[in-house]
């Protein structure tokens, strides 16, 4: 009896370490695949963000460490140098690209807290990669439309990142195709949204995923129409949607 109240517990605690980041359909075949392919690759200071992150009372926020592999590659593949990150939290993701850059490589950080930014910043400081980073704290909107004001910055950008607030998804893409180069790469986290982007409409749904699942599929449909990108949404973590511009 004892033994099957451990047992219990222990899956109920493994389900809620992989099944919140994950759309597939088996725990155990998201663990096999963190078991398998991610964690034994994962950089030690990755690991260790992760493990602290995983403490913080909003640890649900995080990238998973299957997408934090998998942005890792993609910059290499594209040889990406000049990136930014919009809604960084306690920063796995932004140690990701940092790791992935070159040494001369370049990151423009935002998010309106710091104070979680600054909770991840020891590790990368660790790292050896603080020094690509510029964090900017407060809403990136105004940060944005100054750059885009200003026309320098236009097209200078191999790689950006959005992981923030969903109701202004589609603001930002307004603003960051501009500023993506041509053949760059846009990422937009959370667009399948917990799989709620196909559930019906009187599903019972958490009261933060019911409210910016409009958002998410709003941006999804316009993504999908716009002329000046090609896209690919891959069901990894939340989903992500890769859009490469085009012009």
């Amino acid at each position: 009896m004892a033994q099957t109240a451990v047992a219990t517990e222990n899956q109920a605690g493994r389900h809620q370490e992989v099944g919140h980041k994950s759309l597939l359909q088996s725990d155990d075949l998201y663990q096999y695949i963190l078991e398998t392919s991610v964690y034994p690759r994962e950089p030690e200071p990755m690991k260790e963000l992760r493990e602290i992150t995983a403490n913080h009372p909003w640890n649900i926020m995080t990238t998973s460490a299957d997408e934090g592999q998998f942005l890792n590659m993609l910059l290499k593949l594209i040889n990406a140098k000049n990136t930014m990150e919009i809604g960084v939290y306690t920063g796995y993701s932004l140690l990701a690209t940092a790791l992935a850059l070159p040494d001369d490589g370049k990151i423009l950080a935002m998010d309106i807290n710091k104070e979680n930014y600054e909770l991840g910043l020891p590790v990368i400081e660790k790292a050896g990669v603080a020094h690509k980073i510029e964090f900017k704290e407060g809403p990136a909107l105004p940060v944005l439309d100054q750059m885009v004001a200003e026309g320098k910055y236009h097209g200078t950008y191999d790689f950006i990142f959005v992981d923030a607030d969903k109701d202004n998804y589609l603001n930002y893409h307004k603003r960051l195709i501009d500023l993506v180069k041509v053949g760059g790469v846009i990422g937009y986290d959370n667009t399948l949204w917990n799989g709620s982007v196909v559930a019906p409409p009187d599903a019972p749904l958490r009261k933060y995923v019911r409210y910016y699942r409009d958002f998410v599929l709003e941006l999804n449909k316009a993504l999908a129409a716009d002329p000046r990108i090609e896209i690919c949404q891959l069901p990894v973590g939340d989903g992500i949607t890769l859009c490469r511009r085009l012009s």
